[in-house]
């Protein structure tokens, strides 16, 4: 039966992937993943039993420990979900960034490397490294086209920078080592388990809490959103169907500006619990949740429109 490792997979997009491949597949699914402030064994409480299921607390640039890992488990497949993600905190120290989504990237491959030396010829043939990766590499668009797969690089913040070397490095070790690795580059998610500190999970926490709603610069910056569970689809497709040394975009064709995001958030939230019934709103004698927004200064390199064509995987 196959055996796929999943790096990241406490995290966001990562536990919802791995509780999609459980349901859709018959491989057993290791979880390696360091569990840092954005990661949670909570968001695999429901599967923790599951005897397909294991977990493994590791940082992935610890090579031994992720050797001992492949040696232990015998993988036919890598998934790469491991990173940091948040701009903001890359803006504020770059360093994390550096160390997990290209030291950490590096390692993971140079431990890959080392167990398909140890693979016969038929299992070497089966053997995938799928590395996640966003569309913040292609760094900004205007008011029209869409990110493609040859679209050139051009990373606008530490953390896009950090995701476009961690590509690099993927796409290096195909050409060089002929590792057989798949890249996928997403849209914005959204959905289950999505740590706070994102969009629309800090929206409706802010919200109920009658907390400010902050949005950068006019909010007029676009994003293509896509449901955390189409993008596991997806990711399962090119795992078992990509070719292997390509790279595939995954959108969902959804793009609305932050302000339109904030817009539907409210009126959705104002259907769930009326704002006249919020004591947090109450007590500040506002009875609309849109009262709650406030304009804040802009961030630094905040690119202003991301669009996916996913042409190439539909």
């Amino acid at each position: 039966m196959d055996t796929m490792i999943v790096t990241g997979g406490a995290g966001f997009i990562g536990c919802n992937f791995v509780r999609y491949a459980l349901a859709h597949t018959v491989a057993h699914v290791v979880v390696v993943d360091k569990l840092t402030y954005a990661g949670s064994l909570r968001s695999l409480d429901d599967i923790a039993q599951d005897p397909r299921f294991a977990f493994i607390h590791a940082d992935i640039g610890d090579r031994r420990t992720i050797e001992e890992v492949f040696t232990r488990y015998h993988p036919t497949a890598v998934v790469n979900f491991a990173a940091e993600t948040h701009v903001d905190r890359s803006i504020d120290d770059s360093r994390p960034f550096v160390d997990t989504n290209v030291v950490g990237t590096v390692e993971l491959l140079e431990a890959t490397r080392k167990f398909m030396g140890t693979l016969e010829r038929t299992d070497r043939a089966r053997f995938r490294f799928l590395h996640i990766s966003t569309d913040e590499v292609y760094g900004t668009l205007g008011e029209s086209g869409c990110f493609v797969e040859t679209t050139p690089y051009a990373p606008n913040s530490p953390y896009a920078a950090s995701k476009a070397a961690a590509d690099h490095f993927v796409r290096a070790y195909h050409e060089t080592y002929s590792l057989p690795t798949l890249i996928t580059n997403c849209s914005n998610n959204y959905g289950p388990y999505q740590f706070p500190e994102k969009l629309i999970p800090l929206m409706l926490l802010n919200a109920i809490e009658g907390k400010p709603l902050p949005v950068y610069g006019d909010g007029g910056h676009i994003r293509d959103w896509l449901y955390v569970e189409d993008h596991c689809a997806g990711i399962l497709l090119v795992l078992q169907q990509g070719q292997i040394g390509e790279k595939y975009n995954l959108g969902g064709g959804g793009e609305c500006t932050n302000l339109q995001v904030l817009e539907r958030l409210c009126f959705h939230l104002e259907m769930c619990f009326p704002a006249a019934s919020n004591p947090m709103l109450q007590r500040q004698g506002l009875t609309s949740y849109d009262r709650l927004k406030t304009f804040v200064q802009d961030r630094p390199g905040h690119d202003r429109r991301y669009a996916i064509d996913a042409t190439k995987i539909r």
